[in-house]
């Protein structure tokens, strides 16, 4: 039978975990929500989930979990508010034409932008939330 407090802290990891696949498979895809409330109120639910475990004497098995799950849920919320993501000036919008710029690429060539005239181009920069 297991204790109260390795229940808990298994919870608070999967929840914890749960959470953070789902955050990074939308990250992978370009799609994290403008309103990102509902994620760091479970990542928090899931540190003070942790910590409750530690009440009820998890020992090691719910313990190691219950301490992760601390880690993630107060690190992620912390990563998403310490930098917001703000747009500059100059944005460039869906439909805008294509700036000028020049860059090198992998190989070590120079990439110029004016090679993709007349071209429909996808454009994907992109900085993680933090």
């Amino acid at each position: 039978l297991m204790r109260v407090g390795t229940i808990l802290g298994i919870a608070a990891l999967l929840l914890a975990g749960a959470t953070a696949v789902y955050w990074f498979s939308l990250a992978r895809q370009v799609s994290l929500p403008e309103d990102r409330t509902a994620f760091v109120a479970t990542w928090l639910f899931a540190a003070a989930l942790g910590v409750s475990a530690f009440f009820k004497r998890p020992g090691i098995l719910g313990g190691i979990p219950a301490t992760l799950s601390i880690i993630i849920g107060l690190f992620l919320p912390f990563t998403i508010y310490a930098r917001p993501q703000t747009l500059g000036d100059g944005t460039i919008k869906v439909g805008d034409p294509l700036p000028h710029f020049s860059a090198p690429t992998d190989k070590g060539e120079i990439f110029d932008s004016k090679s993709l005239s007349g071209h429909l181009v996808l454009i994907k920069f992109f900085r993680a939330h933090w």
